[in-house]
């Protein structure tokens, strides 16, 4: 328990900041760049920001030469992801965040925004090639993204469209068969605007061997990512943005080992695939003489492929005991968004004081189809499975930032959203769940310094509830018919509301050669949606229900400094405690009392990167996260762990070399883990499997910007 330890933590941190501040800076060399944050209504700097918000930025993201948002995740404090794909596909936030998704709709907590598109739940789509910056906001945000991001949100944003003739070209090769390319190139077209076009292929083995059809490639990628943004000037006073996106990802799953190793023994091995492409227009008046009003609609048509050897063996390994299935769930969903805003560009008078302000109407609709195949043990046949769902959002929000005097400020955030819902499957469930939510933020925020903030913030969000079709469906199973009460009883869950009261400090020196951040909090979960399993006669059924209640609290650090003219260090660090109330599994067993799951006590990123000469750079970080439960239905753990990666560039006329290395000590880091008997060789005892990260990797990239 850190409780105390993190409260004197925060204090220190925070004195820390403070007492920098009031130096005066020898240097006037500006070496830490200003972060703008794009996904902000205002688009302020991330220190003005009155909310914990972490930054991934392109650097970074070279650093460790990651190919994919799961690479560079751990570079975030209090932030986790779960395996149980090829990619990550789920994400965690303080603690709070799907693992899985299965037969059910599930509605993300964490949600994921790539140039405006919402890609929430399709962590797939999260390529990083010719990405310019990646935004973790912590801590509700409904009241300026809606439903999806109770926990947080993600934002990534490609790199824009100049007037001038810019691009790049990226080939990699890596250890386990592994290469990359990628292309970027971008300018003004004519008439028509400025456009980029990038385009990225990645490809590798994957790491496992399956020994029983003596492959090294069952768990192998495939991923064709790109993405064209265009920038158009239609009047004097119009404007036009385009974004277009085109995904096809083909990648093999075959992650779990009886085991408990890097080694497979299935049959049929399965696949994690999705092919998506999305359109967003968003047109922009600038005619008013101090804001602007613009339009956006988009859509989203993503289908996408999720399959696994569920024995995870072969016909033969244990007769007499053995079973052999193979369970595969094909999705087709497809969003409309569409969405108007008004917002000031320059700051209006109010009370004697300025004001900036942002007004908008929301709406989106997501459907999606599922079909199941499987094999049906309790009619002893193959099955096929089939449900849709249609949901409907409608929202009204607002946002104000209004000056109290010089210094002082007040920012306030409302939204209002409705959600209507229509579900039917195969198994004859036909239910509508519907409610109104309310989501916002309450932030005060005083300027100390030039470039000083300290803020309080109480901020609101909400998470939609809905119906547990595979829950409805299965309660008349004969091998299940012990609980069918106990399913019926959970046919649907309420929505999820949080609290969160955090304070901060975000403090950059005159000369921006030191910055740190540093964020208190506290959050309050009102009817939990915690992930149920019943395990009986390998018949596993999940379903969602609510807890009556979990706390989430601890602190956030992070910091840059330029220690010398040729050297930079780095860190970020996060500290959480979290606690579930009032859940009861449906094997009676209380966890009340318990942390949640995936939400490890500390989570760490810590490095240096400098210059050996005018031509040569380097760094090495580490990553640390403490050990976590898998579940909130068991009480297995990971292991902690702890990464090293490091990277060496050379720079010769418009091309970077780079020597680079992840997870370096080669250490098993443990992202997924399920708790049940599943290996007929002795008679299915119940005990723990685990899915591990990347192992060591190591390769050389090169890359010419022109």
């Amino acid at each position: 328990m850190f409780k105390k330890s993190s409260i004197a933590l925060a204090v220190s941190l925070a004195s820390v900041s403070l007492s920098y501040a009031q130096q005066t800076a020898e240097t006037t060399d500006s070496d830490i760049e200003i972060i703008n944050v794009t996904a902000d209504f205002q688009r302020q700097t991330i220190n003005e920001i009155p909310q914990s918000v972490g930054i991934i930025d392109a650097e970074q993201i070279d650093e460790r030469n990651a190919e994919h948002l799961q690479s560079a995740l751990n570079a975030v404090a209090n932030v986790n992801f779960a395996g149980g794909t090829s990619t990550a596909q789920y994400i965690q936030i303080r603690g709070i965040g799907e693992r899985s998704q299965f037969v059910d709709t599930v509605n993300p907590s964490v949600g994921l925004l790539i140039d405006g598109i919402d890609y929430s739940g399709l962590g797939a789509a999260a390529s990083l090639f010719d990405i310019g910056q990646v935004e973790v906001f912590r801590g509700p945000q409904s009241g300026r993204f809606g439903v999806n991001a109770l926990a947080g949100m993600i934002v990534l944003d490609s790199e824009q469209p100049t007037d001038t003739l810019t691009g790049k070209l990226l080939l990699s090769t890596a250890n386990y068969d592994e290469y990359r390319a990628g292309f970027a190139v971008g300018g003004e077209i004519a008439n028509i605007g400025n456009a980029r076009l990038s385009v990225t292929q990645f490809a590798n083995d994957g790491f496992t061997e399956n020994r029983f059809l003596q492959r090294d490639d069952t768990e192998q990628r495939d991923e064709l990512s790109a993405r064209l943004g265009l920038q158009s000037e239609l009047t004097e006073n119009w404007r036009l943005q385009t974004n277009f996106h085109h995904i096809d990802i083909d990648n093999g799953y075959d992650a779990f080992s009886l085991e408990n190793d890097r080694q497979t023994l299935s049959d049929e091995p399965g696949t994690d695939a999705l092919k998506s492409s999305a359109l967003r227009l968003e047109t922009i008046f600038s005619g008013f003489q101090n804001s602007e009003l613009s339009f956006a609609v988009s859509g989203l048509q993503a289908d996408s492929e999720y399959s696994f050897d569920e024995d995870w063996t072969y016909v033969g390994i244990a007769p007499g005991w053995e079973y052999s299935s193979f369970d595969a769930y094909f999705r087709d969903r497809n969003d409309t968004t569409l969405e108007a805003r008004w917002r000031s560009t320059k700051p209006t008078q109010l009370f004697g004081q300025e004001t900036d302000w942002t007004a908008g109407v929301y709406y989106y609709r997501k459907q999606e189809q599922l079909m199941r195949d499987y094999f049906n043990w309790d009619l002893y046949q193959p099955s096929v499975f089939n449900s849709d769902q249609d949901r409907s959002h409608w929202a009204l929000y607002g946002e104000l930032i209004q000056q109290l005097d010089n210094r002082w400020s007040l920012v306030g955030g409302l939204r209002l959203e409705r959600y209507d819902t229509d579900y039917v499957d195969s198994n004859g469930v036909n239910a509508t769940p519907e409610d109104d939510m309310i989501g916002g933020t309450l932030s005060l925020r005083y300027q100390f310094a030039e470039k000083g903030y300290w803020y309080g913030t109480l901020a609101r969000g909400y998470k939609a509830g809905g119906v547990n079709g595979e829950a409805l469906g299965r309660a008349k199973d004969q091998q299940l018919n012990e609980v069918e009460d106990y399913l019926l009883e959970r046919a649907t869950f309420q929505p999820e509301i949080l609290w969160n009261l955090e304070s901060g400090i975000k403090w950059s020196d005159a000369a921006d050669r030191l910055s740190t951040r540093v964020t208190v909090f506290y959050n309050q979960r009102d009817d939990v949606q915690l992930k149920s399993w019943i395990n009986q006669q390998q018949s596993f059924v999940g379903f969602l229900e609510n807890a009556a209640e979990g706390t989430n609290y601890g602190v956030e650090f992070e910091g840059n400094w330029q220690i010398i003219d040729r050297l930079a260090g780095f860190a970020s660090v996060g500290l959480l405690e979290s606690e579930i109330e009032g859940f009861t599994t449906a094997d009676g067993e209380d966890k009340s009392g318990r942390e949640q799951a995936h939400a490890p006590q500390y989570t760490a990123n810590v490095g240096l990167r400098g210059q050996l000469t005018e031509a040569l750079e380097w760094s090495v970080q580490g990553d640390f996260k403490d050990s976590f439960y898998f579940s909130n239905s068991h009480d297995q753990q990971s292991e902690p762990t702890a990464l090293l990666h490091a990277q060496l560039s050379y720079y010769w006329q418009n091309w970077q070399f780079s020597l680079w290395g992840r997870n370096l000590t080669d250490d098993d880091t443990e992202i997924r883990g399920f708790y049940f008997g599943n290996d007929p060789r002795d008679e299915y005892v119940t005990e723990t499997y685990v899915q591990y990260g990347e192992p060591r990797r190591y390769g050389f990239t090169a890359e010419y910007r022109f």
